[in-house]
């Protein structure tokens, strides 16, 4: 605490100083030119700034960072790419016109160590997907393999393992109890310039609308966060690790530079993620099982609602979490675990963002009544085989949608994969459709996909987005 205010002061202190500095020049700029003195005095050329102001000393960062910065690393990553021709593969094109068969693309990026001991390094997952090599440099210029821990695309959090010898691990603070105004600095490795530090204050907290992510909780800063800043670390000052820096906002593109958007991962999300990955390799959330839609003015309107703000729920799942609660049809989540829901969206991230064995606190508007539920949550499935939802979708795998689509208004389920022979294939199904509907009913999700198959029927025809064009495709 003490620290923090020091330094707080020091902020202060600097640019009043600064003032009166500009100040003093300019009056002596304005008052005209005395005479020059018979016997010259020794003066100094350039005056140093005082140590002092009022006798009080003027902190500094450098403490703090001194500590911190060996924590902080440089990731760089190699992925062989195919190199595509018109030629196709014909060898002996390749060969006259010395055309490669693959190239090999780099990325840079930075990384956190969290642990010392074990050298578990913390980053973004959009800096080494599908990456082939993985490389680490620490602030004393070690260059260190990395090992590939885990990955969770949608919080977009990575781990990596590198060989613990000297490192320096940053300690992680509770992100919960930062406040909009709080001091942040962030560390990374801007642009591929080499380690570099900029400061500011946290501007916003628990933001979750930006285009394009997944589960989103970010803290919002306008401290500079430039393209190779990405899965750095984000400080207070006391030197603890609040956030993993993961993205800017500029409508002219990441490469124009920061204009003071920011965006980290909480470290508690961070920390959560890690260790779901230590355990297992996989990320597990909780769903209530519900479909729900955002409430607009006319749905407002008919349930009696004094704003149209909320999701109502749709549909509840038979055994879902849901449904075990109580929750019902019509029913409008306004709040959850006290935060605001105001669409069918904040709900769905709020609950991916959530274990599935937690619990959870539902604020409600039943029959324009306010209602309080306490539910807990069971695991959303991350994939289904083809096999187990009907015999016609055979060889195929459905996964959830990817975060970062369902943002761009997308609705549905994944093939993930399609087994060569196999049944689903000689239906036309193709790994990377997006199945947005089906004769056997709506759904949104995974669990809906398969509650609506389990009707059976004669018939499935199958809506499905490919190259971003629709197309019904029969199964037989």
């Amino acid at each position: 605490m003490k620290t923090a205010t020091k330094t707080l002061f020091a902020l202060t202190a600097a640019a009043a100083f600064g003032g009166f500095a500009a100040t003093g020049l300019n009056l002596m700029l304005e008052q005209p030119a005395a005479a020059a003195p018979t016997a010259s005095a020794a003066v100094p050329a350039t005056a140093a700034l005082p140590t002092a102001v009022n006798g009080t000393p003027l902190p500094s960062l450098a403490p703090m960072l001194k500590k911190v910065l060996p924590a902080v690393v440089s990731v760089n990553t190699k992925q062989r790419v195919r190199v595509n021709t018109p030629f196709g593969d014909d060898p002996v094109f390749r060969r006259i016109f010395g055309i490669p068969q693959e190239r090999i693309a780099q990325s840079l990026g930075s990384g956190v160590i969290i642990d010392a001991q074990r050298g578990l390094v913390l980053t973004n997952n959009h800096v080494v997907e599908d990456a082939d090599e993985v490389q680490v440099t620490l602030a004393d210029g070690r260059t260190l393999k990395a090992e590939f821990v885990g990955n969770d695309a949608d919080t977009d959090i990575a781990l990596m393992r590198i060989p613990a010898q000297n490192l320096t691990a940053i300690p992680v603070a509770n992100s919960d109890a930062l406040q909009i105004g709080d001091f942040v600095v962030a560390i990374g490795n801007p642009f591929g310039v080499g380690q570099t530090v900029t400061s500011g204050i946290v501007s916003a907290v628990g933001r979750n609308n930006l285009p394009g992510a997944g589960y989103q909780n970010f803290i919002q800063t306008d401290a500079s966060i430039n393209p190779g800043n990405s899965g750095g670390a984000l400080v207070n000052l006391n030197g603890e690790l609040v956030g993993i820096n993961t993205a800017s906002f500029n409508p002219r593109g990441s490469m124009a530079g920061n204009i003071g958007l920011g965006f980290a991962i909480p470290s508690n999300l961070a920390s959560r993620i890690k260790d779901q990955l230590l355990a297992g390799g996989v990320v597990r959330r909780g769903t209530l099982g519900i479909d729900t839609q955002d409430v607009d003015a006319r749905i407002a309107k008919g349930l009696g609602l004094a704003e149209a703000r909320g999701a109502v729920v749709t549909r509840v799942y038979p055994g879902s979490a849901g449904g075990a609660a109580g929750l019902k049809i019509g029913d409008v989540v306004v709040a959850a675990n006290g935060q605001p829901v105001d669409n069918a969206e904040a709900l769905r991230n709020f609950q991916g963002l959530q274990a599935p064995d937690a619990k959870i606190t539902l604020d409600l508007l039943r029959e324009g009544k306010p209602l309080k539920i306490t539910s807990g949550l069971r695991e959303a499935p991350k994939a289904l085989a083809g096999e187990q939802l009907d015999a016609r979708l055979a060889g195929a795998n459905f996964a959830e949608l990817p975060e970062s689509l369902r943002r761009q208004g997308l609705a549905g389920v994944l093939v993930e994969k399609v087994e060569r022979g196999s049944r689903a294939q000689q239906n036309y199904l193709q790994p990377g459709d997006v199945i947005l509907t089906a004769s056997s009913g709506d759904f949104s999700d995974l669990t809906g996909f398969r509650a609506s198959l389990s009707r059976g029927g004669e018939q499935l025809v199958l809506q499905v987005l490919r190259n971003g064009r629709a197309y019904n495709v029969p199964m037989r």
